[in-house]
């Protein structure tokens, strides 16, 4: 049998120095050592077989755990949109590494009571109260992680269902905006109350901290009151439907598609690949091109020596061909507005006009239409704008006689 734990030195209490605590200790290791010496090969084998029963209990119990996440990633997290390769968005992460820790110690602790090590000595003691506040301490930390993961989990699977019921494509990416944003507001709310269960853990008086967090947070709220207003801001964007991911938008003198809205700044994603990060208190005006529906714009400078009329069947022919065309009558829902003859400058006259199309579809539908009027104008004999074009006999003899001048020794009479 394994020898108890030395009697003469009753166990440490908390009003006792640290040294009877860790001379109390030493005694229980002291034994342990021995005990484990004094064993019997019948015993030992005994006892490793328990070990690795033990052992193995835990190991399936993590596995079990990371089976539970891996089928609910399956089951119900939603798609992964930034990584095609990945169906799923993994959940439980932080979970189920809080989790593998606080198996492992408790295998740990399980094995050494095997062997015979008593902690009935050392539960009153001060290392009793350590292990006590960091079973709590990790009890606690395991229960916010997990709560923070199933909430965020929960909320982007309320948002995309919510989105595949919308109306209309803006109105799903209205909602999937909002979802990040609630998701941080929970995160953040379920941390300051998982910090503040454990410091009243250590022996930390929350009370008089949550009241002085409170003052503290109202100074900070009159010195952070752009960091309020962007918060506020991107709030009011997202539910009246101002700007959501994925529109098209101009803010001051840069333009892109809105990648992220987060809980104070709003970040576009330039054609060149550039990412610009705006406060939405900077964000004063903005100017969204996909919202609800587009133009294509286009202005024709036609030559002084064309003919304005010609010119205008042709470009309302073009027009019309384009909305007739499968490939793009999808995308524009209202027949072509020929303004007409919009200017007349020193070189050109200027012919305007737009398409109504979908959001987002303007400037396909603008480009193809460049391709076609230019192809038109040349099969139609239209002249474009030309600088170098001699329109006039005032522009074909000025450079003949101010070349004859330059050849004159004396510079012309």
């Amino acid at each position: 049998m394994i020898p108890t734990a030395p009697t003469p030195d009753p166990a440490a209490t908390p009003g006792e120095p640290a040294s009877a605590s860790f001379d109390t200790l030493l005694g229980h290791i002291q034994s342990f050592i021995s005990g484990i010496a004094s064993l019997d090969p019948e015993q030992a084998m005994l006892r490793a077989g328990l070990t690795f029963l033990v052992v193995i209990g835990g190991a399936l119990l993590v596995w079990g755990l990371r089976l539970l996440l891996k089928s609910l990633t399956e089951r119900v997290a939603p798609e992964h949109a930034s990584d095609p390769k990945k169906k799923r968005v993994p959940i439980g992460r932080w979970t189920i590494r809080v989790a593998r820790f606080a198996i492992g110690v408790a295998v740990f602790l399980i094995v050494l009571r095997v062997w015979g090590f008593d902690y009935d000595d050392l539960r009153e003691g001060p290392l009793g109260a350590v292990l006590g506040v960091a079973t709590r301490v990790a009890l606690i930390l395991f229960i916010s992680f997990a709560a923070i993961e199933l909430l965020n989990l929960g909320i982007t699977n309320l948002f995309a269902r919510i989105a595949k019921r919308a109306r209309n494509a803006r109105r799903a990416a209205q909602v999937r905006t909002l979802a990040p944003i609630l998701g941080g507001v929970v995160t953040t709310v379920l941390i300051v109350i998982a910090a503040m269960m454990t410091l009243s853990e250590f022996g930390v008086e929350i009370g008089p901290l949550i009241a002085g967090a409170g003052i503290i947070g109202l100074a900070i709220g009159f010195g952070a009151q752009t960091l309020v207003k962007d918060f506020l801001t991107g709030i009011f964007l997202v539910l009246e439907d101002t700007v959501s991911i994925g529109d098209s938008i101009r803010i001051g003198d840069f333009s892109g598609v809105v990648e992220d809205m987060s809980l104070r700044t709003i970040k576009l994603r330039d054609f060149d690949g550039t990412l610009h990060v705006f406060p939405y208190s900077e964000a004063q005006v903005i100017h969204n091109r996909t919202k609800s529906f587009g133009f294509a714009v286009f202005e024709l400078q036609i030559s002084f020596l064309s003919d304005i009329d010609h010119a205008l069947a042709v470009t309302k022919a073009v027009a019309e061909q384009i909305a007739a065309d499968e490939a793009f009558k999808s995308a524009i829902i209202a027949p072509a507005e020929i303004l007409g003859v919009d200017a007349i400058t020193d070189n050109a006259v200027v012919i305007k006009g737009r398409l109504k199309t979908l959001p987002g579809d303007q400037w396909r539908v603008r480009r193809e239409f460049n391709k076609r009027i230019k192809r038109a104008f040349d099969s139609e004999g239209v002249l474009f704008e030309h600088r170098h074009f001699p329109a006039t006999p005032y522009e074909i003899i000025m450079p003949r006689i101010a070349e004859e001048q330059r050849q004159e020794p004396d510079g012309g009479s």
